[in-house]
């Protein structure tokens, strides 16, 4: 028996747990709530692909309404047979399978299969297990397929009924919705559900409910709670009410749930857990609640009456991962790109370096709501404190920093802090193409584990982009993105069209510029996405000033996304397909050479866009200048030291070589001798390890007390070389 049971409904990521949840176990430890959590969409997932779900799938079709669908009930056998072996290798516990899969002949092949990418350019970089992987993907894709056409229109991966929770402004379509029968999916979903609310005997369910593909769902498991546990108080939470249920109205929302709660979950969880275990029901009346929608005398109200402020989040907790079945995910990979696999392949454990958003500024982003304003860091050695209580908890050492964006100072002292207590760790996070990420960044960012960043790039015009108030240019994206490829670390970059006032011209050209960016090998991946007008951005809420007019509709239930006419009367939906299909071709390296408009069956003009932009942006000599008060670290090993006696016409003066051995090269440099001992003792100093890091202008003074002029020395080929190395300026 548990105070509060903490659900994820169907569905979100097939490869790891969405972090809400465990975020809230985390802290309630705190507070000592006892708390369940399950994440209900891989369980079902699991239940439905199996032998004992796909023999009642089949069993129920009557027609095939495809030839599509009619070869892959033909090949019903196949699928029965293989689909306990396929979840088990994808789940990383059956290795040898690949072989199988990899040789043909194993899995049965329906329509995803005619999509084949060229796996000798793919898995020649990712490898036998991954060839797999994304096989059995396909083959998982086809008996989704299946599931759409013959059993529940409405299934997907991470999604279900995804259409139902799209800015619905209105409660009327999915309240009807849900007086229907139930579906295939919601009868696994709620016989799920039975035993383990049975086992768990809560006072309060929390139903976090992060994307509108999770809301039917969301509400079905409330609807049958409601009718078989009506004494279990029932609340929901999460991106999705956070985002579009802000201006509720409609009443027989809360025919299902009790409470809604909006932003940072902790306080509001906390004083709700109060209020449900109060034993007298009219004292809970007068108790304090923190941004919470109920009914109170049949009339809605929101509640915002807590005079206590939101937890700092060093005070939060770390995540529990706990009563999760970790071991039970199932890593897919979609498409053959190593970048675009990292959201869908493996386990990551999910951190935030900082609430919020540092920037704060771009005028599409929801900046008006406190996940994105409300800008608050977690010191590192927290953060990192985290991370190793995560490793020992979970037994996995990757993560994924789940940050709207991270800040580049901070990612630099969690970096040093792995590196001081020689963490071994696997991360990646999204960013701003800021100026701030240097080559040096770079290289400790790699040397510390990080294996990829994902930034908008977003539309790839300047004038765009200073619309947007993005603060980056074109040209300063391209040159952050060499800093990362660089150092060995993937970039992929989230791009919009459509966005209010772009031309067709400035569409085109912002093609020409990803094209480049990917000729190059500067960009490994890419998403378009077409803008969308949400009602908390400032696009949203002073369209006027965007050249966007906005249509008008009531608001009872959601509201997010905005339908709205741009002024200039360009239909962006048609550039869809052309700009993903060349994208796709650019991620596997192809088709650098096609003109563009071979990508789209309209006409549209030349780019204006010389051939050679992004490459001259990369060769423009980078700032060479020095921060006095930027700190520099060393990195590597100590050397070792060879003295030995340089002779030129009658003279002779003593050298020292210094050979240094990192994980994959050798390399030496020269110096005279007096100087040579004066930078080994330094290196020393310049070690992580060292309690107080020295600065440029600390070293500049401490190095001209013996000799000349600093700056000759350390723009010199030999410190070069160590620049180039693990000898970095931070």
């Amino acid at each position: 028996m548990k105070d509060i049971f903490l659900i994820t409904p169907p569905f979100t990521q097939l490869n790891t747990p969405y972090p809400a949840t465990a975020y809230i176990k985390g802290f309630l430890n705190t507070k000592n709530i006892s708390a369940f959590q399950m994440d209900l969409g891989i369980e079902v997932i699991l239940e439905l692909f199996s032998k004992k779900g796909l023999t009642e799938i089949f069993s129920s079709i009557t027609h095939q309404p495809s030839p599509n669908i009619q070869r892959i009930y033909t090949l019903k056998e196949d699928y029965i047979n293989t689909i306990d072996s396929v979840i088990t290798f994808l789940q990383g516990k059956n290795p040898s399978l690949a072989r199988q899969i990899c040789s043909g002949n194993f899995l049965p092949e329906a329509s995803r299969f005619e999509q084949l990418d060229d796996m000798e350019w793919a898995f020649g970089s990712m490898g036998m297990q991954d060839k797999a992987k994304h096989l059995a993907t396909l083959y998982l894709e086809d008996l989704s397929d299946f599931i759409v056409e013959c059993i529940d229109e409405n299934f997907g991966f991470s999604r279900y009924a995804e259409r139902l929770g799209r800015s619905a402004n209105s409660f009327d379509e999915l309240y009807n919705h849900l007086q229907n029968e139930l579906t295939f999916i919601d009868e696994i979903t709620l016989k799920i559900l039975k035993v383990r609310i049975e086992e768990v005997q809560p006072k309060l369910v929390l139903i976090s409910v992060p994307f509108p593909g999770n809301l039917y769902s969301a509400f079905r498991c409330a609807q049958f709670l409601k009718a078989n546990y009506p004494t279990i108080q029932i609340a929901m939470g999460g991106g999705f009410p956070n985002t579009e249920l802000r201006e509720l109205k409609d009443e027989r929302v809360f025919e299902f749930f009790d409470f809604i709660t909006l932003d940072d979950g902790e306080l509001p969880v906390e004083l709700l857990y109060d209020f449900v275990s109060s034993s007298n029901s009219e004292a809970a009346k007068e108790m304090p609640l923190k941004r919470t929608f109920l009914l109170e005398s049949n009339q809605l109200v929101y509640k915002n009456n807590s005079i206590r402020q939101d937890y700092k989040q060093s005070e939060v907790g770390t995540p529990d991962y706990s009563d999760l079945l970790l071991d039970k995910y199932i890593s897919v990979i979609e498409i053959a790109n190593p970048m675009h696999s990292l959201w869908s392949d493996g386990r990551w454990n999910k951190l935030t370096m900082a609430h919020g958003c540092y920037w704060g500024k771009c005028t599409f982003c929801d900046i008006s709501l406190d996940y994105i304003k409300l800008y608050e860091p977690i010191a590192a050695k927290i953060l990192v404190d985290r991370m190793k209580e995560l490793i020992d908890q979970t037994g996995e050492n990757g993560f994924h920093f789940v940050d709207e964006a991270a800040p580049p100072a901070l990612m630099r002292e969690v970096a040093l802090e792995i590196i001081k207590r020689k963490l071994i760790v696997t991360w990646w996070t999204n960013i701003r193409f800021e100026k701030s990420f240097t080559a040096d960044l770079c290289l400790l960012l790699k040397e510390s584990g990080c294996i990829a960043v994902s930034g908008g790039l977003e539309v790839a015009s300047d004038r765009l982009l200073e619309l947007i108030k993005k603060g980056v240019t074109v040209e300063q994206v391209a040159q952050v993105t060499r800093n990362f490829t660089e150092a060995g670390i993937m970039v992929h970059a989230y791009l919009m069209y459509g966005y209010p006032t772009q031309t067709i011209q400035e569409t085109v050209d912002s093609l020409e510029m990803v094209r480049q960016l990917f000729e190059l090998g500067v960009l490994q991946s890419g998403f378009w996405h077409q803008f969308a007008m949400t009602a908390h951005s400032p696009v949203g809420m002073f369209p006027e000033e965007f050249g966007v007019i906005p249509e008008k509709n009531q608001i009872t239930f959601a509201n997010n996304d905005i339908n709205f006419k741009d002024k200039t009367g360009i239909n962006h939906d048609k550039f869809s397909f052309g700009l993903k299909k060349s994208l796709f071709n650019y991620m596997h390296g192809i088709c650098f050479d096609y003109d563009l408009q071979d990508w789209f069956d309209f006409k549209i003009p030349k780019t204006k866009i010389p051939a050679d932009f992004i490459y001259n942006c990369l060769e423009k000599e980078q700032n060479f200048s020095t921060k006095p008060n930027a700190k520099i670290i060393w990195l590597g090993r100590n050397p070792e030291v060879e003295i030995f006696t340089k002779s030129k016409k009658g003279n002779s003066w003593e050298m020292m070589k210094l050979t240094f051995h990192d994980k994959t090269q050798t390399f030496d440099i020269t110096l005279n001798a007096e100087e040579g001992e004066w930078l080994v003792e330094t290196l020393e100093k310049l070690t992580n390890y060292s309690e107080s890091k020295l600065t440029f202008s600390q070293l500049k003074s401490d190095f001209e007390q013996k000799f000349d002029d600093f700056e000759l020395f350390w723009f010199s080929k030999p410190l070069q070389t160590l620049r180039s190395s693990k000898l970095l300026m931070l």
